[in-house]
């Protein structure tokens, strides 16, 4: 619905960061594909990854015209018809071309910035990468040049009549939380969670 559309980068810059997980499609030989990957926003590029082998990561550095999305699902919006029930989403759509990203030190930074989307932190606790991991990761860059968001928030919409009808009606709001955290088997040792770990999960109760 074009009611919906939000062109703030603010608003667009805040979704792209909060969710964890990108949707890029793309068409090879009339083919459409829509790949999951994760992602990490840089200013205004957005960087994300895979296999040096691939089919997406291929085609995509050839120069196929690209379409990366993230949604994040905050509720359920349950109306009094079926026809009107819904969910309250935040969406943004990133339209352009990816380019590969050749330059070692850009490289690296951006599988920092993938290992920090995921938990602030965690990049000092961890091993880098090494130069046989860096051959079999290709990384890829889009510019922020073309996106757009949709928000829906609220309750239902009815039609004027259904808001007489004895249904319940209403909004079921929905989170992503953290569990508890289940320790590798092969752990050296009594190793408890990190710090960037713990205060990650602590944000999420």
């Amino acid at each position: 619905m074009p009611a919906r559309a939000v062109y703030d980068r603010e608003a667009i810059d805040a979704i792209l960061d909060e969710g964890l997980v990108a949707h890029v499609a793309f068409t090879e030989d009339d083919q459409p594909y829509v790949i999951p990957t994760l992602h990490a926003r840089v200013e205004d590029t957005l960087y994300f990854h895979g296999s040096a082998a691939g089919r997406a990561i291929r085609t995509l550095s050839e120069g196929a015209p690209a379409c990366l999305t993230v949604t994040l699902l905050d509720g359920l919006v349950l109306a009094r018809s079926a026809f009107h029930h819904s969910v309250n989403y935040r969406s943004v759509v990133v339209l352009g071309t990816a380019r590969p990203v050749e330059r070692p030190s850009e490289r690296l930074a951006a599988l920092q910035a993938f290992t920090e989307r995921l938990i602030p932190g965690r990049w000092a606790e961890v091993r880098p990468p090494n130069a046989k991991e860096l051959k079999a990761t290709r990384v890829l860059a889009m510019t922020l040049d073309e996106t757009s968001a949709k928000i829906r928030t609220g309750a239902p919409i009815d039609e004027e009549e259904d808001y007489a009808l004895s249904t319940w009606a209403g909004v079921i709001p929905l989170r992503t939380i953290a569990g508890i955290p289940m320790p590798d088997p092969r752990l050296a040792g009594d190793i408890a969670p990190s710090k960037a770990v713990s205060d990650w999960i602590a944000q999420r109760p």
